[in-house]
């Protein structure tokens, strides 16, 4: 997570996803439709991990009425965000911290995109809870992130740094780094263990809506 505050690789970011997460802009998309399905006209929306201001810049203009809150621990990937969003900004909030300095809402609907897998198992759940915390009954999140089953990691990890490696993300002399590099420092979780937590921090109606090799993405609702 260091690479967040290093501005040369901050000024890259904008690159990375599209080249190493398959189908980032799909992913967005359906991100958009999922949390229209329960946002209202003017609604509001959560967003943790808005860093880069991708995804905010893609809901914004789907939704020229929604308002939204923008949560990142990196203050130069938040000046990222303003310099992505241009006039797009006077809708949106950024906050930098972690979840704990989100507005208490409530909030029609919130998203967590390509972050949880940043967190260790422990403050995963408390960063859901504090997110179902802050939305309103029958409320949308939408997460996506690295999730791999336990006993197949570093095979699909492989398939992973493969595609990377065949879109121009990574070199192919460093893809076994970074298959290494992911083993070793990001926490992830099974596909399992991620569904189990989701209910443990009270969430309901736990759907699959994205998987593409080592990223899953599931949409799930604060009971009414």
């Amino acid at each position: 997570m260091s690479s967040f505050s290093d501005p040369q690789a901050v000024a890259r970011y904008a690159q990375g996803p599209v080249r190493q997460v398959p189908g980032f802009h799909a992913l967005q998309q359906m991100t958009t439709l999922l949390l229209a399905e329960a946002v209202p006209r003017e609604g509001s929306v959560l967003v943790l991990g808005a860093g880069g201001g991708l995804e905010l810049k893609v809901f914004a203009e789907a939704q020229p009425e929604w308002r939204f809150v923008g949560v990142d621990p990196s203050a130069e990937m938040l000046k990222l965000a303003s310099e992505t969003l241009g006039a797009l900004a006077s809708r949106i909030e950024l906050c930098e911290g972690y979840i704990d300095v989100a507005p208490v809402g409530p909030f029609d609907g919130a998203t967590c995109l390509l972050t949880l897998h940043f967190l260790p198992a422990e403050e995963r759940l408390r960063t859901l809870i504090e997110l179902r915390r802050r939305l309103k009954p029958s409320a949308p999140l939408i997460v996506a992130h690295h999730s791999v089953p336990d006993d197949r990691k570093l095979h699909w990890l492989n398939r992973y740094a493969a595609f990377a490696v065949a879109s121009g993300g990574i070199a192919a002399w460093d893809a076994g780094k970074s298959v290494a590099a992911l083993d070793t420092r990001l926490p992830m979780l099974s596909p399992e263990q991620d569904v189990a937590l989701l209910r443990e921090a009270g969430f309901d109606n736990v759907e699959l809506f994205y998987a593409a090799f080592t990223f899953k993405g599931w949409v799930a609702y604060n009971p009414s």
